[in-house]
């Protein structure tokens, strides 16, 4: 039976995450309107000024896609998606870059988990040879248009429930299995594996965490520790 890797993607592989990055090139080309960033200023502002959490910020940023995506043709979102992912996917951390390698190597069936629409999430994911990818994935109606609805929500809100779906999927084992996360949002994913890794973690998922006697990975610019 082949082991399994599970690895959370927005901030963890990638620096930064891809809706915010899709978010903001749909504004700069017009496919959104300039006042959606209206949506998530403030939360930004207040992350930014740590006075606020992240997680409310990009709690927002999906609220404005969900909101404008409507009505937005397939092709367009696409495009933009793959010319983000080709401007910004070397934007990722060592740590998690070498270990997705480094597991795929060991023979390992590599799986990401993301809140990113999907759509975008494939293009980058090819790049580091994930074999699966599972994110969020957006209804298309006619004239390939999207609707705004989220196909299977509740899937991807608990992770846990993706790791189920990959074991039943496959001739898979969870002896040996491992995965990487950064906040709260991937506890139930971690509470799965046999080798929990919190990497860059919120305050929320370290206080965790400690509490759990999980690994704890920190990556600050050119060093790598764990604490």
């Amino acid at each position: 039976m082949q082991k399994i890797a599970f690895f959370d993607i927005d901030g963890t592989v990638f620096r930064s995450s891809l809706l915010i990055e899709l978010v903001e090139r749909l504004i700069e080309r017009g496919i959104f309107p300039k006042e959606a960033t209206e949506m998530y200023e403030e939360e930004f502002r207040l992350w930014q000024d740590r006075e606020g959490t992240y997680e409310a910020y990009i709690g927002a940023v999906v609220d404005a896609f969900r909101t404008h995506i409507k009505g937005v043709f397939y092709g367009d979102l696409a495009d933009i998606g793959r010319e983000v992912v080709a401007e910004k996917s070397k934007h990722v951390y060592r740590y998690t870059r070498d270990r997705i390698s480094e597991l795929k190597a060991e023979g390992y069936y590599v799986v990401a988990i993301s809140q990113s629409p999907k759509t975008i999430l494939d293009d980058f994911c090819k790049e580091y040879g994930f074999d699966k990818v599972y994110g969020r994935i957006y209804e298309i109606g006619p004239q390939d248009r999207f609707t705004g609805i989220v196909s299977d929500e509740h899937l991807i809100q608990n992770k846990a429930n993706i790791v189920k779906r990959v074991l039943d999927a496959g001739d898979f084992t969870l002896e040996g299995s491992v995965g990487v996360g950064d906040t709260e949002g991937d506890i139930s994913l971690l509470e799965m594996v046999e080798r929990p890794i919190c990497f860059n973690p919120n305050k929320a998922l370290y206080t965790y965490a400690k509490r759990m006697e999980w690994v704890v990975v920190v990556e600050r610019k050119d060093v790598v520790y764990e604490l």
